[in-house]
């Protein structure tokens, strides 16, 4: 099956995000495939983006955005949500795309125990809900910590190309208290499966680049 390759994710964030929209993100886990099209993405780039983790400078959590591009920065945030990102630009320009929702394609059963099980619900998970979230995402695909650093070119976790959405727009990233001047949300518009935020209805055709 072909993936994306290092050198597309050697370039600027705010080229690689949108590109990535379409495409389908893919693990290959103990219990079998799940994947999904990825329909929703945020830019983080540089130590000069008061909401990139960057701009407190490189430590231990934040070194793989410091490292080779097309691999895997995963984090914990409120204590028990896990982010997927794809780290961007050369090595040593700490800058990365956080994959913010997915439209299921693959491996919905387990997808579908995954979030039912972690929401502790007794019906299931409808499938537009499996994975408009970071958080969710990650549930839903079985990643967690285990799964930082990870190459994007493996076998484990990679991302494979798709057909681009109609149409793209772009908000101010979401659950940020700094950097809410940077449109550099994007989403597919026409997409039922990104998050459910207000900002949709603020969204404008081209990121806002300072």
């Amino acid at each position: 099956m072909s993936r994306l390759g290092r050198d597309y994710y050697d370039r600027d964030t705010l080229e690689v995000a949108p590109e990535l929209l379409g495409c389908t993100l893919v693990h290959d886990g103990p219990d079998g495939v799940a994947s999904g099209r990825i329909v929703e993405v945020e830019v983080y780039q540089g130590e000069d983006d008061p909401a990139c983790h960057a701009a407190a400078g490189q430590t231990d959590r934040t070194e793989p955005l410091y490292g080779q591009p097309g691999h895997a920065y995963i984090y914990l945030i409120y204590g028990m949500y896990y982010c997927l990102n794809a780290v961007t630009r050369a090595e040593g320009l700490p800058s990365a795309v956080l994959i913010r929702a997915l439209e299921p394609l693959d491996g919905l059963d387990r997808m579908r125990s995954r979030r039912t099980a972690r929401a502790r619900r007794r019906t299931p998970v409808a499938d537009r809900d499996l994975a408009n979230g970071p958080g969710k995402l990650c549930d839903a695909l079985g990643l967690t910590l285990e799964h930082n650093r990870l190459d994007l070119i493996g076998d484990t976790l990679w991302i494979e190309p798709g057909a681009p959405p109609a149409e793209v727009a772009w908000t101010p990233r979401v659950g940020i208290k700094v950097g809410t001047d940077r449109l550099w949300r994007c989403f597919d518009s026409q997409s039922p499966y990104v998050s459910r935020t207000r900002l949709n209805h603020e969204a404008v055709a081209e990121p806002r680049q300072l």
